[in-house]
This record gives structure tokens, sequence and C-alpha cells, in this order.
């Protein structure tokens, strides 16, 4: 990688005529090489080659692979590292690495100083790990457990510079545990050294045929993953350990599968404790759906009836959503004006269910009028209120139909 102490004296850090020679870093990581390195081992970013080498040397390596975006990195350590159990290949990253090949041991010691203006494509492959120094890292981290096999580790160097927290939230983000194995305080800076490995969550995943497992985003009780299954896109929703609220993912399942029977929620593809997942839901949130230009009065209109229809169902149902006052990103419309609801955290069975009146609510509220009103959907507000009020005493069809008569007039 680098030696950082001599790119803040100089401009530059000093190159080798043909490679960067070994430095703290180099030295650091290796000797978890020694340590750790088992079975078919991957260098990634081999640089000099001194990881590759150390690695091809220990009793319980099988093969080594050295991957370089270099070419002339390659070609020299092709030449000088003379190891039968030694091949080097020219990739970016995994680019070049077949998607049959897994690894028992991947060792990355990435490039992870921010970018500097300037830079030559050769010094920044180098040093630069990026905008901010991480980039590089987190495209590794994002590949790498494709190529990982189910028990293998992961040997990652990286330093203070690029951010600690950053790495940590990376790397549990992808589903995966990390350890520091070693660390070395320099001048600038702090190295660190990281054995890394899948979560027994992510081994689950991956052994029903999930693949390509990322981050989405994180809500109030749950973790949002994306993943690949029987080639096509599915969401993962995991329980939040960090957070008070227990069971509350399993309670999403339990009522989803009842509201799947009536084609009510994204579908419920499998699920294990304090997990599911289901079928991946393109579209747009409701209200910018409906803001947007291509959205007509008639289709607006449709989407609208069908969401109280759900709405309605889910009281017959006697199950209470919650949170439908405000179901800003509780609607997804997909194409073909379907509209899918989201988040049954909160749905329990209840004597009272006021799924109607809260979506009622939500179609009269300051933030929604305007929207409505582009459209050309005018609702009289105490007439509604009116009718709501009636609907909550008398869950019958005709109150239900007298408050969607409201929309359409």
């Amino acid at each position: 990688m680098t030696l950082l102490t001599v790119r803040f004296i100089n401009k530059y850090p000093i190159f080798s005529s043909m490679v960067y020679e070994p430095a703290e870093d180099s030295y650091l990581i290796q000797e978890e090489v020694k340590k750790l390195a088992r079975g078919r081992v991957l260098d990634m970013g081999t640089g000099s080659g001194i990881l590759a080498e150390t690695a091809a040397k220990s009793k319980k390596v099988k093969s080594v692979i050295g991957a370089d975006i270099q070419k002339k990195t390659v070609d020299h350590c092709r030449k000088t590292i003379k190891n039968r159990k030694v091949k080097f290949v020219k990739s970016d990253l995994f680019s070049n690495i077949p998607k049959k090949n897994r690894f028992d041991t991947i060792i990355f010691n990435p490039p992870y100083l921010p970018e500097q203006k300037g830079e030559t494509w050769e010094l920044s492959t180098e040093v630069a790990g990026g905008k901010h120094g991480y980039e590089i890292t987190e495209r590794f981290l994002k590949d790498a457990n494709s190529y990982l096999e189910p028990n293998g580790i992961m040997i990652l160097l990286f330093s203070s510079i690029t951010g600690k927290m950053k790495i940590d939230q990376l790397i549990a983000g992808l589903l995966m545990d990390a350890e520091e194995i070693s660390r070395k305080n320099l001048a600038f800076e702090q190295l660190f050294v990281y054995r890394i490995k899948k979560s027994a969550f992510r081994k689950a995943l991956e052994k029903r045929g999930v693949t390509k497992i990322l981050p989405l985003t994180k809500g109030h009780r749950g973790l949002i993953h994306i993943g690949r299954w029987k080639n096509r896109k599915i969401t993962i929703k995991s329980q939040r350990r960090d957070i008070d609220a227990k069971e509350t993912v399993d309670n999403e399942v339990k009522q989803l599968r009842l509201l799947n029977r009536k084609g009510i929620g994204p579908k419920v593809i499998f699920s294990g404790k304090d997990y599911f997942a289901y079928s991946y839901i393109e579209g747009h949130f409701i209200k910018k759906w409906l803001e947007r230009k291509e959205t007509k009065k008639k289709d607006a209109l449709i989407v609208i009836r069908r969401v109280f229809d759900q709405m309605f169902t889910m009281d017959q149902m006697g199950l209470n959503k919650e949170e439908m006052h405000h179901p800003l990103k509780h609607i997804i419309v997909q194409k073909n004006n379907r509209p899918v609801l989201l988040d049954f955290e909160r749905c329990r069975p209840r004597d009272k269910v006021h799924n109607v009146t809260q979506f009622a609510q939500f179609m009269i509220s300051g933030r929604m009028i305007p929207v409505l009103d582009r459209l050309k959907i005018r609702i009289n507000l105490l007439e509604m209120l009116n009718r709501a009020r009636k609907y909550s005493e008398n869950k019958s069809i005709e109150r239900f139909e007298d408050i969607l008569d409201l929309v359409k007039s």
C-alpha cells in the first residue's frame, strides 16, 4: 500500500522502478498472514507480492492467487516470485477473478488515503482509496463474500485515516463479523488489521440460496437488506439488536402471512427466527407518485381507492396496521397503479380498528391537500370528518362506500 509518513513529508511516496516497496502496513499484515492463511488464498492488490509469497510458504496453504490492477506489478511479481503455489493475474478487484472461484482466505491491504488533485492514475491506484479513502475498501467488501467459502476468513488492513467507524459500519451492514487482531501506532495514524468472517445470519441466508446481499436501509425496528434469490431481487428484513423492542419482525411475518391471503402486503418468500424475505417492491412512495407529472387524475383515484379497499379489508379482519394517518413510507405504488403496503411491525389484532379512518385523515391532511388539488381531486374536509365518524361507529360496507363516494366527487 503506502508508507504514510513519506506521503506527508513529500508530495508523493517513493516507489521502486517497478512497484511500491513494502512498508509498515505490509509487515503488520504479513505477521497475521503467517498465522491465519490457509487453504485457497486470494491476495487482492498484491503489490510487491510479499503477502502472496508469505501465504504460499505456509504448509496450511494449498494455492495462492495474487491480483493487482497494474500490469507492471503483475509482470514484476511473475518474474521475481517463483513459488509454484502462486499465480498472479491482472484484475481490478474481482473483475478478472472467475465467479466460480471460492477462497478460504482473502487478504487485502488496500490503498486508503483520500484522493488528491493532480495525482496520476498510477499514483492514485497505489495510495488513494477513493474520494474519502474508504471507497475501494467498500467495493472490495461488497464483492468479497461472493468469493469467500462459508467458513472462510478475510484479513483486512486499514488506517484511522480511512475511518475506523466507517469500516465497522460497512462490515456490519454486509452481515459480517470482525475482530481486531493487530494494530500499530505511527506518527500520523493508526493501522488496524481485522479478521472478518461471515455472520451466522449471512451464512443462513446463503444456505437458502441468497446471493449478493447488500444493506438497503435501517428502520425503527428492523434492518433491511436486498439480495438475489432464484434469479430475482428480494428484500430481507431482520430484527434490530440495538433497541429494546423484541420480536417485532416475527410478529410482522405472522400478520403478513394472513394478509397475503387477501393480496395485501409484500409476498413473504421464506422466514426464520427474527427475519423474513419478501419480494422486492419497485415503485414510488405514494406522495412522490402523486406528485409526478406523469400521474393523471384517473390513475390517482384508482390508487386511492385500492388503498382504501385494503384498509377496509384489514378493518374487517380486525387487524390494525397503525401509522396510516402518516403513511409516507408505508405505501409504494408500482406499475399498473398497484399500491403495496409496507411495514407491519406494529400490526396487531384489535377490538377497535381504524385503518380506514386513519387513511381518510391522511387524505385531508395539510400535506396532501395541495397534492390532490393539483390533480383536481378536492375532498370536502368537514364532510370527510363526518363520514369517517359515522364509519367508525358502524364499519359497514355502506358507510365505507360513503367515504369513497366523497373522494370520487
